[in-house]
């Protein structure tokens, strides 16, 4: 079934990308943490958007036929699992209000969708590729 992706989820893939990921750093930007605080965020942030990026790609290589190895597929899925963890982890023990936490709770799991619907839309869009 090769459907061409509707340019409404595009769009929508876009906008949740950019709400989860800019709402994100604009409240990192604007709170009252310290530096080191802050770094840590944005770290787990661009940690958990690249896993969900090599994880939509690992799978979706599998479905498609070409070669993943168990151990790239099994860092992936770690990985995106990891970057939730530390997030939750860090915002557990946080001092902010929970108005705060559930803040960015939400905007780094809207980023993460987002990383991963538009990396599927590019892959839908992209030309067929030969089987190695």
């Amino acid at each position: 079934m090769n459907q061409k992706t509707s340019a409404a989820f595009v769009g929508a893939s876009w906008v949740a990308l950019g709400a989860g990921m800019f709402g994100y750093l604009i409240g990192l930007w604007r709170s009252q943490m310290l530096l080191n605080e802050k770094g840590f965020y944005f770290t787990v942030l661009l940690f958990g958007l690249f896993a969900v990026v090599s994880l939509q790609k690992s799978v979706r290589d599998r479905i498609e036929g070409f070669p993943v190895t168990d151990i790239c597929y099994g860092i992936c899925w770690f990985s995106a699992i990891l970057s939730i963890v530390l997030l939750t982890i860090g915002l557990w023990n946080a001092t902010l209000l929970p108005s705060e936490k559930g803040f960015y709770a939400f905007a780094f799991l809207l980023g993460l969708f987002g990383a991963i619907a538009v990396q599927k839309n590019t892959r839908d869009s992209q030309e067929p590729t030969k089987k190695v």
